[in-house]
């Protein structure tokens, strides 16, 4: 069987992969940086081998001997403002892993890009992976979009046979951090003041990780391929998470004007070095109907799968609950 390299394997979506790769018999090799926390990982034969994107003859060592490396590693942030670290992680780490994927000689990339690196919808049609990267045209281009959509560019520009993923909004178990989950910790600790009619795509995390496989193996090289779900709104999600979790959903609509002010606040908090709660752009990816996806072409020619996600959000749950976050 063949042997392949996972980076950001500690992620929610790296460590599904890397639970359906040693299923399949796969030896897996994932690097991590010195300290990062992997016990959610302990029951799954990982080779781990310590190597940083910021270093390239690292990643070239750790990738020696394997035929495909799934680069899953990234820094996700709600920054309005391009930030050192997401230049960082997401560009400056991606250029690393080609170099070190050139050195080592490695058949194959799978790359995982994002749908906030495709585009979004300006006639109400799904977006498709033929769209234009238009996020600016709408002020939706923060930090975290531009980076990875310059990510991105950089594998599609190299003459690596590679193939590109654009995942949506995942939901599943090994969510250690938590990340998309805390969307399902809020809800089920009744934590969400109210929801926002914006839509978003949601997938289970479990059929992202099998399209990256099917993307190594049938994907066309140099091709995209949005590893998506179901287009639902805030509000359905809300209540469909609060079914699974039985908890009650949030029932109030908060009116624009309120997050669109609480998002200017969070600019000016953003422009003094500091976290906010909400900027400007979330204010818009919240209210937007524009964020709508369609894997129509995964499924045609990688045979990709959309699960109910039902099962997912339970996985999660209950994953949370073996490990005390909610």
């Amino acid at each position: 069987m063949p042997k392949v390299a996972i980076t950001g394997a500690s992620g929610l979506l790296g460590g599904n992969l890397a639970a359906l790769l040693c299923a399949d018999g796969h030896t897996v090799v994932a690097t991590r940086r010195a300290g990062t926390q992997v016990t959610h990982l302990a029951d799954l034969p990982i080779e781990w081998r310590e190597a940083d994107l910021g270093s390239v003859p690292a990643l070239t060592k750790a990738f020696e001997g394997v035929d495909a490396v799934f680069h899953c590693a990234a820094a996700v942030g709600v920054s309005k403002e391009i930030t050192p670290a997401l230049v960082s992680a997401n560009v400056d780490g991606t250029k690393h892993v080609l170099e070190a994927v050139a050195a080592a000689r490695v058949a194959r990339l799978i790359h995982t890009s994002s749908t906030v690196a495709v585009g979004v919808s300006t006639n109400g049609q799904l977006v498709d992976e033929n769209a234009r990267w238009n996020f600016d045209d709408y002020k939706l281009d923060d930090g975290y979009a531009i980076t990875k959509r310059q990510s991105e560019e950089l594998v599609r520009r190299s003459s690596l046979d590679h193939v590109v993923v654009n995942p949506g909004y995942m939901f599943g178990a090994r969510d250690a951090r938590p990340s998309s989950g805390k969307m399902i910790v809020d809800v089920a600790k009744g934590r969400a003041p109210g929801f926002t009619p914006g839509k978003n795509n949601f997938a289970a995390v479990k059929d992202v990780a099998r399209g990256m496989i099917l993307a190594w193996q049938k994907g066309k090289r140099g091709e995209r391929y949005i590893l998506g779900g179901h287009n639902l709104s805030y509000g359905d999600i809300f209540k469909l998470i609060a079914k699974v979790a039985g908890a009650k959903p949030p029932r109030f609509r908060v009116p624009y004007a309120v997050v669109a002010l609480i998002g200017r606040y969070g600019d000016f908090v953003e422009s003094r070095g500091k976290d906010p709660l909400v900027n400007s752009v979330q204010a818009r990816y919240a209210f937007t109907q524009r964020f709508q996806f369609t894997s129509d072409k995964a499924v045609r020619e990688l045979g990709y799968v959309i699960s109910p996600l039902e099962p997912a959000i339970a996985d999660a749950i209950a994953w949370f609950r073996a490990n005390q976050m909610l």
